[in-house]
């Protein structure tokens, strides 16, 4: 069985993130969401991790291939605890992709797992969790970025 994770903190879950899983759960046999819980960080998210894993499981409920899981540290130590040897990260720009690569190959160091990349659909390319927040704190519509229930 192929298994796949799609990392992030989900905060907040965008359609640009649904499209990426999406996309995901059609190349392999099951799709983990995982979703970082660094508690340090906890003053700084929008949404708790409960939340965000709550949002995560209402969007994916149409795929079912795809399981939500909230995780803790590394998320090499995640795949190597789960038997996951694929890591999908969607790609919005060239800016993306230098950082990612440079993540993909320090993971690759230190276990056996691949990065797949998958480009953005172009009507999410804009699209970033931190804009979301930015646009929602100053009273801006986000309906269209967002599902419903966000």
């Amino acid at each position: 069985m192929r298994r796949a994770v799609c990392p992030g903190s989900f905060d907040p879950v965008t359609n640009g993130h649904i499209d990426i899983i999406s996309r995901a759960s059609q190349l392999f046999d099951e799709v983990v969401v995982a979703i970082g819980v660094n508690k340090s960080k906890a003053s700084a998210r929008l949404f708790s991790a409960e939340e965000r894993i709550e949002m995560l499981e209402k969007a994916c409920a149409e795929f079912p291939n795809v399981t939500v899981a909230g995780f803790e540290g590394l998320r090499t130590t995640f795949c190597e605890e789960n038997g996951i040897r694929a890591i999908v990260k969607g790609l919005r720009a060239v800016s993306d992709f230098d950082y990612e690569l440079q993540m993909a190959q320090m993971n690759s160091s230190l276990v056996d797992v691949e990065t797949i990349f998958i480009p953005t659909s172009p009507e999410y390319s804009f699209l970033a969790s931190s804009l979301v927040k930015e646009v929602a704190m100053f009273g801006g519509d986000v309906s269209a970025l967002v599902p419903p229930f966000v």
